[in-house]
């Protein structure tokens, strides 16, 4: 790509609620690639993760996606661990406090979280640092210079702070500290691109490159992206809204469930979770506008894309002939997983043992819900023992073989 092409494509599913903004973090980035490619060095990218769960869903890979482009076309990327902004937490996206972590927490998530990110990032050309490396070692001094550079009105005219203002709930000294951290962050890194969502604004935007011009520093770009719908369309993908599509699945679950959005979502998911040009996209979002190609089918193509970057080719191809079969044709797969029949297990328990519920009472809500059939059959005992073979399907993409 020449550098256009680059501008065009690293910009692809950029939000900043203001065009002339989005213009100008465009310009900044054009000629920032101009100046690294005549100095003969990469961009210095990064985006801060704060583990503070390891139950990770598509929504959370939308900046590593982001973060792959940049590595596919040569420049420098680091995944950094929030193991010191996660003691506070982010307060951006929330109206109420968020509870403080202790550090074995925080250590014990990032293994994992960084586990799942190499996914989709190139593990060999990835820097992995943690933010305790420099934050740890700030003095009381230099806290105050930081903090020179912001007002408190700056702080309270920030939407959750100044909901939970008018509430009349409390909002704590140090959750101010945060936005502090992160631009602190981006100087440690000496960082030429930030990457996060529009949640994020306040603390790239303003923060990091305030404190990065302060300190000396030519102040990062930022490239903050929308934010990911649910498999509603509309709301945030949560795992608390039920919404989310987990990432710790399989493929035939993933691909069904990114089936399962509305047509109305697929040019953002396509944007934020897929490696597809901005060409590429146009190309699937004209076609379903003329005519040529059935929503279905572009969908199918999303599903794909998504499932391919998380499990690889070959379960991508399986997953997508299970959604066929299955739902299209309306049978069963041909091709599903064998479990004997054990006289002794009740369906919750025989559920727990198929690895189809993580615990009894996990099943027990699943039949509860009439999601688990046996041969067709709504099941709603959860005691009851099955004892002839069969096809036992849970939920609408699991389906098990049962054998004597």
């Amino acid at each position: 790509m020449n550098i256009n092409e680059q501008v065009e494509y690293l910009m692809q599913g950029t939000e900043y609620g203001d065009e002339q903004l989005k213009k100008n973090m465009a310009d900044e980035l054009r000629s920032r690639l101009i100046t690294c490619q005549k100095e003969g060095r990469p961009l210095r990218v990064y985006c801060g993760f704060d583990p503070r769960t390891t139950d990770l869903h598509l929504g959370h890979t939308v900046p590593m996606r982001k973060m792959r482009q940049f590595q596919e076309l040569g420049h420098e990327v680091t995944f950094l661990v929030g193991n010191y902004t996660s003691l506070i937490g982010d307060p951006s996206d929330k109206d109420v406090l968020r509870p403080q972590l202790s550090q074995e927490t925080v250590q014990k998530n990032a293994m994992t979280y960084a586990e799942q990110a190499f996914r989709i990032l190139d593990r060999e050309k990835t820097s992995v640092r943690f933010n305790a490396e420099w934050l740890s070692k700030l003095t009381f001094e230099q806290l105050i210079h930081l903090a020179s550079n912001f007002t408190v009105q700056q702080f309270m005219t920030r939407e959750n702070f100044k909901l939970r203002w008018e509430k009349g709930d409390a909002i704590y000294l140090h959750e101010t500290f945060y936005s502090l951290m992160q631009g602190y962050d981006a100087y440690a890194l000496k960082a030429d691109v930030q990457i996060g969502g529009t949640d994020q604004l306040f603390n790239i935007m303003t923060a990091a490159r305030k404190i990065m011009t302060s300190l000396g520093e030519q102040p990062n770009i930022a490239l903050i992206l929308g934010i990911l719908p649910g498999t509603d369309g509309v709301v945030k993908m949560s795992k608390s809204l039920g919404n989310h599509i987990p990432i710790n699945t399989d493929a035939i679950d993933m691909y069904g469930k990114v089936m399962s959005i509305p047509d109305s979502a697929m040019g953002q998911f396509f944007r934020l979770v897929t490696p597809l040009t901005p060409p590429e996209i146009a190309a699937i979002e004209n076609g379903v506008k003329e005519g040529s190609l059935h929503p279905r089918d572009a969908k199918m193509r999303l599903a794909f894309e998504i499932v391919t970057a998380f499990y690889g080719r070959a379960e991508a191809e399986n997953a997508q002939k299970s959604f066929v079969e299955t739902f299209q044709k309306g049978g069963v797969p041909e091709e599903i997983a064998e479990f004997k029949l054990d006289p002794t297990l009740s369906i919750s328990e025989l559920l727990v043992s198929a690895g189809l519920a993580k615990s009894k009472n996990e099943a027990r809500r699943l039949i509860d819900q009439r999601g688990v059939k046996f041969e067709g059959d709504v099941l709603s005992d959860s005691a009851m023992v099955l004892q002839t073979p069969g096809v036992l399907q849970v939920g609408k993409r699991h389906f098990l073989r049962l054998v004597q």
